[in-house]
């Protein structure tokens, strides 16, 4: 059997860090995933897919994840139910990423100039030409 989900989408909203009474991290975000086809008006249509991260992974998206970033999710299908106040039962479906690949950054121009600022990696450079020398070539 299989139950292997991939998303890509960007977050309707902040993540919201949780822990259990044990002390365990789960990060909880929606994800807007557009619809490969166009309405009757020409629109494109989303689907909104509740996402839950656990422990370290949960602590590193509620970090560096904001609205609107978009992200790659790998993960599994879960479908778990409650009775709610009124008695009645409630089924919710979401996707347990075992995986989230960040595809944007926020603040991307604050994070590249603090980056080329501390880092000593000759090759941050934004795209530009490197001045090497043929004597700084270990070949």
């Amino acid at each position: 059997m299989l139950n292997r989900v991939v998303l890509i989408g960007r977050l309707t909203r902040d993540p919201e860090l949780r822990y259990t009474p044990s002390g365990v991290a789960t990060c909880s975000f929606t994800l807007a995933v557009e619809r490969n086809y166009s309405n009757s008006k020409g629109e494109r249509e989303a689907d909104f897919i509740p996402i839950v991260t656990w422990r370290q992974i949960a602590e590193t998206c509620a970090k560096y994840l904001r609205k609107g970033l978009l992200v790659a999710v790998d993960g599994r299908i879960q479908v778990r139910s409650y009775d709610n106040n009124e008695g009645r039962r409630v089924y919710v479906t979401e996707v347990i990423a075992e995986n989230v690949r960040f595809l944007e950054y926020a603040n991307k121009r604050e994070t590249q100039t603090s980056d080329q600022e501390q880092s000593s990696d000759p090759f941050v450079g934004n795209g530009h030409p490197i001045d090497l020398s043929d004597e700084d070539l270990p070949f």
